[in-house]
């Protein structure tokens, strides 16, 4: 099923809500471990397949592998990290404003699908007054579910 012009512009604007409302008061190595740990439970009671991981600047401070993952999962999640690090959005907003375009994000970006992919699952983890500080992952499901994954678990870990 193909996206209309309509049911992008619409995607886009709920994602770029999305990244406006998700801004944590601080974000330290053990807030990491605990957003990873809320993911994986999250995945543990809907039997998910997905890979989960947390970055804190460039460090990898959590990451969690369930029965049905593969290392292509790995490959997915730094390639999604690249990309929100690189355009400081999430990788589901830089895909879905790239086929708003008409465009083919690894075209006309010039980047390496080998090491860039705007497929949803990042999305930056945001501090007040600082910006972007880390990543949180979810690789393997469809995009829109990876990215509503990790929306939800940011979303019950900010309240």
């Amino acid at each position: 099923m193909t996206e209309t012009t309509q049911d992008l512009a619409a995607v886009i604007a709920r994602v770029e809500e999305e990244e406006r409302e998700l801004v944590l008061p601080a974000f330290t190595h053990d807030d990491a471990w605990r957003l990873g740990c809320l993911l994986v439970e999250l995945a543990e009671e809907r039997d998910l397949p997905v890979t989960v991981d947390i970055r804190k600047g460039t460090q990898q401070v959590f990451h969690a592998a369930r029965s049905g993952t593969t290392p292509d999962n790995d490959s997915w999640v730094q390639r999604k990290v690249n990309t929100v690090y690189r355009f400081g959005a999430s990788s589901y907003l830089v895909g879905r404003r790239h086929a708003a375009g008409g465009k083919d994000f690894n075209e006309a970006s010039g980047l390496p699908f080998q090491e860039y992919v705007a497929h949803g699952g990042a999305f930056p983890v945001r501090v007040e007054g600082v910006g972007i500080v880390g990543v949180v992952t979810v690789s393997g499901l469809a995009q829109a579910d990876d990215h509503a994954l990790a929306v939800e678990a940011l979303r019950a870990f900010r309240a």
